[in-house]
């Protein structure tokens, strides 16, 4: 199974046609507005308004041979555990060997725009590499659950 962190997730359609060619069921988490797909193999699941509410739903279910895709590093903590192949949108693996840095990163980071309100920047914008990062990663994870059986 595939969960996705799907509200803000751009790569929805690259996830659909790996699925497919795997023939991998994928649940599409969101708070609504994403259009269900007349793939039989998507499920689009869309949970009540409210602070990680999909992440939790996604926590709950995620399991070892599952991929998860997100952004949201928490979500991830949670899932890397229980043995979840998580894959961030730019195609990067987050690890038992690398989820506690990530982790301790993103919240220096949130410390650190907290401590200075007028802080300018963000993240980096998704690009053409990212999205081609995306595909490797999970064409890897997929094959990589399909010889552990």
């Amino acid at each position: 199974m595939i969960y996705v962190d799907a509200d803000a997730c751009p790569v929805k359609e690259e996830i659909e046609r790996i699925a497919t060619r795997h023939k991998t069921e994928v649940a599409m988490v969101c708070n609504g507005g994403l259009r269900p797909s007349q793939n039989p193999l998507i499920q689009l699941v869309i949970v009540p308004e409210g602070p990680d509410v999909a992440d939790m739903w996604i926590a709950d279910r995620a399991t070892t041979g599952d991929v998860v895709i997100t952004n949201d590093i928490p979500l991830a903590a949670k899932c890397v555990p229980v043995g979840a192949i998580v894959i961030k949108p730019n195609g990067e693996f987050l690890t038992e060997a690398n989820i506690g840095n990530v982790l301790g990163m993103r919240d220096l980071m949130a410390d650190l725009r907290a401590a200075d309100p007028f802080r300018q920047g963000g993240g980096k914008g998704f690009t053409k590499a990212d999205r081609s990062r995306f595909l490797n990663a999970l064409e890897d994870a997929l094959r990589r659950v399909k010889r552990k059986g």
